[in-house]
């Protein structure tokens, strides 16, 4: 997702940067992934400052003018594409590093489920005479579609509780796929937004007829450290 991101955003430009910014993401969930899962020295996530470093240092060399009107894409595709996905170690281990992985897998079920719900509901409902959520941004979407996704999230958080999936009580679950589902159309319309800035139909040809990565995980990307903030403040593990 993130070469999807910086390939999107910046183009032909800084190519050697765009490398050193897939790296440093890369390197921050691999470092994240050791620290949690086999106790790893949290110091040495510090090592991801050097590819950062050497972002910087290619920008002396960058020829394109134009181009450094966006540069920043190069540290905010780590913010945004790698560091959500980093923060998910801390629900895939516990504090003695037990591997947990169907507390992550509830959170994409809950994701895929709130999707699944705006689509059909949407497709019903919503294009003819629905209510449009955002139409500058995302003409599809509508409110119809929203609600729809919002039930579908809040059942799958109930059905989940109830077969155990997650250790979590009831309560914590519904909220947890309220803000899932709410967050989730936040990560769907910033990227909308970031392809119409960038000029794109799709955030990349990975999957013909549905585009990139970005464009099947964007919710994802903002929904996700959302619910992992509240499980870790509501100290749930």
């Amino acid at each position: 997702m993130m070469v999807e991101y910086v390939q999107m955003s910046l183009g032909k430009s800084f190519k050697t940067a765009q490398m050193l910014s897939v790296t440093s993401g890369l390197m921050l969930y691999l470092f994240m992934f050791m620290h949690k899962g086999f106790g790893m020295d949290i110091k040495y996530i510090y090592l991801v400052s050097f590819p950062v470093l050497g972002i910087f240092i290619t920008l002396l060399y960058e020829k394109n003018v134009e181009s450094y009107s966006r540069h920043p894409y190069l540290i905010s595709a780590i913010l945004y594409a790698a560091l959500p996905f980093a923060l998910t170690n801390f629900i895939l281990f516990t504090s003695t590093g037990e591997y947990k992985p169907l507390i992550l897998l509830s959170l994409f079920i809950i994701t895929w489920s709130s999707d699944v719900g705006a689509y059909v509901i949407g497709m019903l409902f919503g294009q003819k005479k629905g209510h449009k959520l955002f139409p500058s941004i995302s003409p599809k979407k509508s409110w119809e579609g929203f609600f729809g996704g919002l039930f579908f999230a809040l059942l799958t958080g109930v059905l989940l509780f109830i077969f155990k999936l997650t250790d979590f009580p009831l309560l914590h679950m519904i909220a947890i796929s309220l803000i899932i589902n709410l967050f989730g159309v936040l990560g769907d319309l910033v990227e909308s937004q970031l392809k119409r800035n960038f000029g794109v139909k799709d955030s990349g040809k990975l999957m013909p007829g549905h585009g990139g990565l970005l464009d099947r995980f964007d919710g994802t990307l903002i929904a996700f450290p959302a619910a992992i903030a509240y499980i870790k403040l509501c100290s749930l593990i």
